[in-house]
């Protein structure tokens, strides 16, 4: 039943998703808004259809730690479910992601249209500085920046890997950093097509302000968010005991390939 049922919603996830961005069409002659609204009411629509057919039901905590005006989103990444719930709580919001994305019909227009950055990996040494510049023009406008610190999903139970480009653009830029920890990977696997029932936690905690050095400011995030991750997989442990398979699985495997 679990396989059926994460078939059915992956079919109508997908299908949901192609569906509002031919209808969307007419907001991409629109400002960026029209193009941003569609992204929530794809995230609205998204929560219910894995709660109606998964039985995967959401819970936002530490909404009122959300600053106003400009600032860094430094979110764990554990599935894809936080791509599209993020901007359901943000007003005017930006991606960092990779060209190539922009490139797909429907979809990446409405990428182009909201004005998310592109980046092409492939300048090398050059994407710093270029990135740099377009987050600043991205907060002199007032908008937020969401960027995952460890670069990739990274299953829960596996070893932190934080890179060190957030601390960059926190020094650069002058902007808070709004921490954000989950336990989507608990429901949401990477790399996996089913969908386990339970109620997926994503905590909003208090923002880093700007000004702390780039060694105290590391460490301050990756403690922050992996110490509150941390104790949202043991809280969905404590709720549905068979969890604990998956998390030691994880970290086995993540021994392995280490």
């Amino acid at each position: 039943m679990l396989v059926l049922r994460s078939l059915v919603f992956n079919i109508c996830f997908y299908l949901n998703l192609w569906v509002l961005t031919i209808l969307w069409l007419p907001g991409l002659l629109m400002h960026r808004q029209a193009s941003m609204e569609l992204g929530r009411v794809w995230g609205r629509t998204s929560l219910w259809l894995l709660d109606k057919i998964c039985d995967v039901k959401a819970e936002f905590r530490g909404l009122e730690n959300i600053p106003q005006g400009a600032f860094i989103v430094a979110c764990k990444h554990q599935s894809a479910w936080e791509t599209f719930v993020l901007p359901m709580k943000f007003p005017d919001f930006s991606f960092i992601l990779k060209r190539e994305l922009t490139w797909i019909p429907f979809f990446g227009w409405h990428l182009l249209s909201s004005e998310q950055i592109a980046i092409d990996r492939a300048t090398g040494g050059k994407l710093l500085p270029q990135l740099t510049r377009k987050v600043k023009d991205l907060f002199a406008q007032g908008r937020q920046l969401f960027i995952f610190p460890e670069g990739t999903r990274r299953p829960p139970g596996a070893p932190p890997d934080y890179k060190y480009g957030i601390v960059h653009l926190y020094r650069e830029t002058g902007a808070p950093c709004l921490p954000v920890a989950l336990n989507s990977g608990l429901f949401w696997p990477r790399r996996s097509l089913l969908r386990r029932p339970g109620t997926v936690v994503i905590e909003f905690l208090p923002v880093i302000a700007p000004g702390l050095g780039s060694r105290a400011f590391f460490t301050q995030l990756r403690n922050t968010m992996e110490t509150a991750a941390n104790r949202l997989i043991d809280e969905a442990i404590e709720r549905d005991p068979s969890l604990a398979a998956v998390v030691a699985g994880n970290r086995a495997n993540a021994n392995v390939t280490a």
